[in-house]
């Protein structure tokens, strides 16, 4: 008994006390396009027929797997506009060769239950949410020559056609 005492203790000195995944540690991912949206940001354009004054700030999290994406209404935006606040993680996932998106936001975890699904497409990258109550696609689009981002945003309207959720252009304050 005191023998298979102590090789268990030996084994408990020996095995990591993290979770084992399989395979090593993931490397730090490196993307050309979207490593273009890090930096601060202002953003400006429409939510659902209204104006959208906010600040972004984007900066890569977590061993440089995510780009964590702050989004809030800018401090000086007019009284009347609705006030907002996302926090978006970035990341790639290889096996699936995929893109993931996870928002959060002030609309609580309703509508953080679903992840976006992105392919790119040169300069863009399209997301698709499939949410309870419909899809939903987002599409980053960067302009290089102007150093800007298109932030589109689509969903389905009761009548099955595709209208416009958000239309916002981030114009970049520094990196």
């Amino acid at each position: 008994m005191k023998a298979a005492s102590l090789v268990l203790s030996l084994i408990a000195l020996f095995v990591p006390m993290t979770p084992v995944r399989s395979g090593a540690q993931a490397v730090e991912w490196r993307d050309d396009l979207v490593d273009h949206m890090t930096g601060a940001w202002k953003l400006e354009g429409q939510v659902m027929g209204r104006d959208a004054h906010h600040e972004v700030q984007a900066e890569w999290v977590l061993n440089h797997q995510f780009l964590r994406i702050h989004e809030k209404t800018d401090a000086g935006a007019p009284a009347p506009e609705h006030r907002y606040e996302a926090t978006w993680f970035l990341g790639y996932d290889p096996v699936s060769e995929r893109y993931v998106l996870h928002l959060l936001d002030v609309f609580g975890a309703r509508f953080s239950e679903t992840i976006g699904y992105g392919m790119r497409d040169g300069n863009a990258i399209r997301f698709v949410f499939e949410y309870p109550d419909g899809p939903f696609h987002t599409t980053y689009r960067w302009s290089p020559e102007k150093d800007t981002w298109q932030w589109l945003m689509e969903q389905k309207n009761k009548d099955g056609k595709w209208t416009n959720f958000a239309d916002l252009k981030l114009t970049r304050l520094s990196r």
